[in-house]
């Protein structure tokens, strides 16, 4: 049986400890750092890099969700709507994966392209948050409720397909657009039910990849040796770094790594 230290790499634990402790400061998801990472530096398969970091972020984020749970900061009404939503796409998006096989070229294609615009996608919403919300509140507004469900679920179906395939896109694009819909809520219930959802969405899509056999499990290992200490420092000093400093250049570095994968 082989020990731990044969276990653990340390590059992967490495970087790691750099994206959690980048997650900690930014709140940014794990997934708009980790999975280009894996596959622009260490030349992980993409289809590989984005099943591992889906179990990754499942995991990570459970212990997350219960701790605003426990705080009463999760609505689970709005979690209902987006699952109902995001669940029949994952669905659907692994059925896609595992017909079109998950190591063709043609897949590998598909998900670095789907990639590369999620994370751009991610830097617009980080850069330009606050105008959004304003150009949408107007129209959001008037909306009754039971529009702003089926717009819920809507948005969930789309995050459903997002993540799937490219393992981004349930921090900051599902919290801007639940911020729009739902503009008189809490921002703690918004971010508590936007993590509370990411949790059965990413295992559920983690153990397809799994069933479809792109989890590096040692990959797994070394990955949460890094990050879980990285969170817990990054968290710890992030009210001391501006957040006009670390948003601007976050955005700015997903949206190179982004333009890199697309182009």
């Amino acid at each position: 049986m082989l020990g731990l230290d044969h276990l653990i790499n340390p590059a992967y634990a490495a970087s790691g400890f750099a994206v959690g402790t980048l997650v900690g400061f930014t709140g940014v998801g794990g997934g708009s750092l980790m999975t280009p990472l894996l596959v622009l530096l260490f030349g992980i398969h993409p289809a590989t890099a984005v099943g591992t970091d889906l179990l990754y972020a499942g995991l990570t984020k459970i212990c997350g969700s219960f701790v605003h749970g426990l705080n009463d900061a999760i609505d689970w009404r709005v979690t209902g709507r987006l699952a109902s939503g995001s669940v029949p796409a994952a669905v659907v998006s692994l059925w896609a994966l595992s017909h079109f096989g998950v190591d063709s070229k043609g897949t590998s294609v598909a998900i670095t392209t789907t990639l590369g615009f999620a994370l751009i996608l991610t830097a617009v919403t980080l850069l330009f948050r606050r105008r959004l919300l304003a150009a949408a509140a107007g129209f959001l507004d008037k909306r009754s409720d039971g529009e702003s469900a089926r717009l819920t679920v809507a948005l969930g179906a789309v995050l459903g397909v997002l993540v799937s395939i490219s393992s981004v896109g349930a921090g900051a694009i599902g919290v801007t657009v639940l911020l729009m819909l739902y503009p008189k809520m809490p921002t703690v219930r918004i971010v508590g039910s936007d993590i509370a959802h990411a949790v059965p969405l990413t295992l559920l899509a983690g153990a397809g990849h799994w069933w479809l056999g792109s989890v590096d499990w040692a990959l797994l290992v070394s990955l949460l040796c890094g990050s879980l200490p990285g969170i817990a420092i990054g968290s710890h000093f992030a009210s001391r770094v501006p957040e006009r400093v670390l948003r601007p250049l976050m955005a700015g570095t997903l949206a190179l790594v982004g333009g890199r994968l697309v182009f």
